[in-house]
């Protein structure tokens, strides 16, 4: 009750795209095509995968929940940036706007562990054939999701408390199309330097702490698939990796800058942060689907099935 006396703002104002004010309902559209081709994309890798018993194996159980944190995470960014787009309120109370930089955290740094634990499922897949049933069996699978998902909750529950224990006086607008609790903590009359060093911390253990996993992973990927004799089973073995090695490279590339090098230029963060809410999620099906091989085949069985 305390803390509460001192909040006074009640809600916050995401100015969104100031300088693109005359086009913000072909953004808006823009914005709601892509959300729509996402839930479209992504949902057809969820049914392929649960309707095709082929692909009932440990790199697909990770990829129809990764399309699942897709569909969670825009969801939680999309539907509101176009409602407030459209109507032109751009104003999100206090407890939403909390709520919403919350998920949007939890989902994405479980998006990270995922992304270290499906590199970690190739590098068994590819260096040790023979016994990669046995290491990688459902119950491990199982425990490697929960993992992820513990992860993620107890490293972004610390920043929501932080955030939510902070008091906001005048200040209330928000530079961006969505809550992101670090220009959050910007907003506050209180001294936030320790919350922001603690921020700082906990989006680099989650960044690089999955991106060291995945890097090793993959070099020792490398290093098998150039020993291998033939140059067909070189490229199979790349093909298999390529995919995810795609979504890494994206993912990682505009978290990076977005919170461990943020920049003084919020416009510049804007456009990182389009490409990690909006055009990653809206290429990943495509590369998963398009660049995999059982997955298409898993796509032309469905569609004899339907016909």
């Amino acid at each position: 009750a305390h803390m509460l006396n001192h909040t006074t703002v009640t809600e916050f104002l995401l100015l969104g795209f100031p300088s693109l004010h005359h086009q913000e309902y072909l953004i808006a559209i823009t914005f709601l095509a892509s959300y729509l081709v996402i839930l479209a994309g992504n949902l057809l890798i969820i049914a392929l995968i649960l309707s095709d018993q082929d692909l009932y194996r440990p790199m697909y159980f990770f990829l129809c929940n990764l399309s699942s944190l897709e569909i969670f995470i825009t969801t939680s960014i999309i539907p509101k940036t176009v409602g407030s787009l459209l109507m032109g309120s751009k104003t999100i109370s206090y407890p939403a706007c909390l709520t919403q930089g919350y998920f949007y955290s939890l989902l994405g740094s479980i998006e990270f562990v995922l992304l270290a634990v499906m590199s970690y499922d190739r590098y068994a897949a590819i260096c040790y054939p023979l016994q990669y049933p046995m290491l990688m069996n459902s119950r491990l699978c199982l425990q490697l999701l929960l993992g992820s998902w513990s992860a993620g909750f107890l490293i972004t529950i610390v920043i929501t408390v932080l955030v939510a224990r902070l008091p906001f006086c005048n200040a209330n607008c928000i530079d961006h199309f969505f809550c992101d609790s670090v220009l959050l903590i910007r907003l506050s009359c209180a001294e936030t330097q320790t919350v922001e060093l603690i921020s700082f911390v906990t989006s680099s253990i989650i960044l690089f702490g999955s991106l060291v996993m995945t890097a090793m992973s993959y070099l020792y990927v490398i290093n098998t698939i150039l020993r291998l004799p033939s140059a067909s089973s070189r490229n199979k073995a790349f093909s298999t990796c390529s995919s995810h090695f795609t979504i890494v490279i994206l993912g990682y590339g505009s978290c990076i800058f977005m919170y461990v090098w943020p920049s003084s230029h919020v416009s510049y963060n804007k456009r990182v942060a389009l490409l990690n809410t909006v055009v990653t999620p809206l290429m990943s099906p495509f590369i998963f689907s398009l660049r995999n091989q059982q997955m298409k085949d898993a796509l032309k069985a469905g569609l004899k099935r339907s016909v």
